[in-house]
Formats: C-alpha cells, structure tokens, sequence
C-alpha cells in the first residue's frame, strides 16, 4: 500500500487570506440558509466570517441544546469522559470550546465532533451551547480527521468509519468506494468495523497490520464493495474462533500471558517471509489451516515470552 502523502511545509505567509480578508458582511447561498435554520430553531447567530485557510463562510452561533445530535454514525459517548469533562466545566463556569455543527437533514444540527462536549452539557443542565456552525455538510464525514476530543482507539475508528460508510450508502451507493477514501482514513478500517460490530469483544489489533497491508480502496462502488468487505470479515471472524480454541488449549497446558492470542497469529503468519504479497483472503487461508494445524505441545513458555508485546490499538 502506498504511503499516505502528507503536505510539505509552506513558505510562511504564502496561503489562505490576511486577517482584514476573513470580513464577511454580506451572507448569500448555502451560508444564509444556514443561518436561517438557526434562528427558526431559536438559536441565534453571534457572527460570521471566513476562514483564513480555504475562505469558506463560518457562523458562530448560540444553539438550543435539545436542537442539537451527534451524528448517527460517531463512535458512543464514553461514560467516564463527558462526566469528567462536565466536572471541569462546572468548576470553571465557562464553555470555551464551541462545538462544530452542520445542518442536520431532518431539521435541527448534529455535531460531528462534539459529542462529548454536548453530553457534558446536557449533564450540567446547559440550556444552549456554543457552535462554529459550517454550512458544507459534507463536514460530517470527515469525522476521524476533525475528532480531537479523545484519542481513537481501534474499535473507536473502525465503528465510525463502518457508520459513515452506510450512510454514504444512503446517498452515493453506486460511486466508487475509493472516492471517499479521505472520510475512511484507512481501508482496512470497514473491515475492523464490520468485525465490531458482530462481535464487540473481537480482538482488532491482533489482525489489523496484516489486514491494514492487504487492502486498499476498491474501485468498485460502495454496494459491491461492501460485499467484498463481508466476505473477508466473515474468514477473519472464523479465523479468529479458531485461534481462540487454541488460546484455551493453551492456557490448559498452563501457559500464561495476555498476548497469547497475537503468538498464535504471529506464529502461523507467513507474511514476513514472502516475496510477494498475497491477497488478503489467500493468507488468510493459509493462516487459518496454520492454527488448525497449531501443535500446542512443541509451545515452550520462553517461546511465549521471547514473543512478548502489548498489541497496539488494542481495546
């Protein structure tokens, strides 16, 4: 898989417009009626401006707290985080981070990045909360890229980016899966979510290097797509029963260590020593008939050891 280009640094000074430029008097289009769903909701727009980097028109507006959702596609608010949160929030007496907010299409907003932050809010009793309202609300996919609210575990990632990609489905079924490779981030992702979501307990990071190294976007639209990705979900689900049955032939024997499950994967995959990649259902096989032949009986506990490593993005 090709490396992910990321932009060279700029010469300063030399993109996007001066401070006096980001004046926007007037708004028309998408802009104005943005600004005519808050009020109609009862919010109220405090100013309006354009951005300094891509010149797009930007609200700042006061929303009504029930007029405002996550999007249905975010990963679940975490209990411990928004309650630590409306802690400090109480404490301080002040909301200082706005959340970003887009129209939704049933009437109202949702908010892309700012679930916590509303949970924390309703918590507190808040009847309105500050938002950068944006008017492109195409925004809302771009969730992995403009969530800075907590970190992203595996899990986290790969159940977002299987909701964003259904709802994409609603909209945009028959386009090409890899024009939207910027909302996913990484292919690989559809697959660990659609795992997640059959199994909350599936243990991601044990398959995702060799998964993540297989897939690329595909070419071929978001239905058929979708019915390669469940395919393959459905052999690293098998997959990962059949390792787990030897996990507890070992532990019978007395083996010890939260990683047993990674050496049985590491242990019977050959990916390293190839010269060439395989697809992904082709190791697949091959790891799967490796585990079912796994002799758990020429496994000596330094081997374990000598094996050892946290799995990363775990759970």
């Amino acid at each position: 898989m090709p490396a992910r280009k990321r932009p060279r640094k700029a010469k300063p000074n030399t993109r996007g417009g001066a401070a006096a430029e980001a004046v926007l008097p007037t708004l028309t289009g998408e802009a104005m009626a943005t600004k005519t769903a808050i009020e109609a909701c009862g919010g109220v727009v405090t100013g309006q401006y354009l951005d300094p980097l891509g010149s797009h028109p930007l609200l700042v507006a006061v929303l009504p707290l029930d007029k405002v959702e996550p999007t249905p596609f975010q990963r679940d608010v975490s209990d411990a985080h928004h309650k630590k949160l409306a802690h400090v929030l109480d404490r301080t007496g002040i909301f200082l981070d706005p959340i970003i907010a887009i129209t939704a299409p049933n009437g109202g907003f949702w908010t892309p990045n700012g679930g916590h932050r509303l949970a924390a809010m309703r918590r507190l009793g808040a009847k309105a909360i500050t938002a950068l309202v944006v008017p492109k609300r195409d925004v809302a996919w771009q969730i992995l890229a403009l969530n800075t609210e907590k970190a992203h575990n595996l899990k986290d990632k790969s159940l977002e980016v299987i909701r964003i990609f259904r709802n994409l489905l609603d909209e945009h079924a028959s386009q090409a899966e890899k024009e939207f490779g910027y909302y996913f981030e990484e292919a690989s992702f559809i697959k660990m979510g659609l795992c997640y979501e059959q199994n909350a307990r599936f243990s991601g990071g044990v398959y995702h290097s060799f998964v993540r190294r297989l897939t690329d976007f595909s070419d071929e639209p978001l239905t058929k797509a979708l019915k390669t990705h469940e395919r393959h979900v459905e052999m690293l689900l098998g997959l990962d029963e059949q390792v787990g049955e030897v996990v507890q032939k070992l532990k019978a024997k007395g083996f010890v260590s939260p990683y047993l499950k990674s050496f049985v994967v590491a242990r019977s995959n050959p990916l390293r020593f190839m010269k060439e990649p395989p697809t992904l259902e082709e190791l697949l096989a091959t790891i799967r008939g490796k585990v079912e032949r796994f002799n758990v009986d020429k496994i000596k506990q330094e081997d374990i050891v000598a094996s050892g490593g946290a799995v990363a993005d775990e759970e």
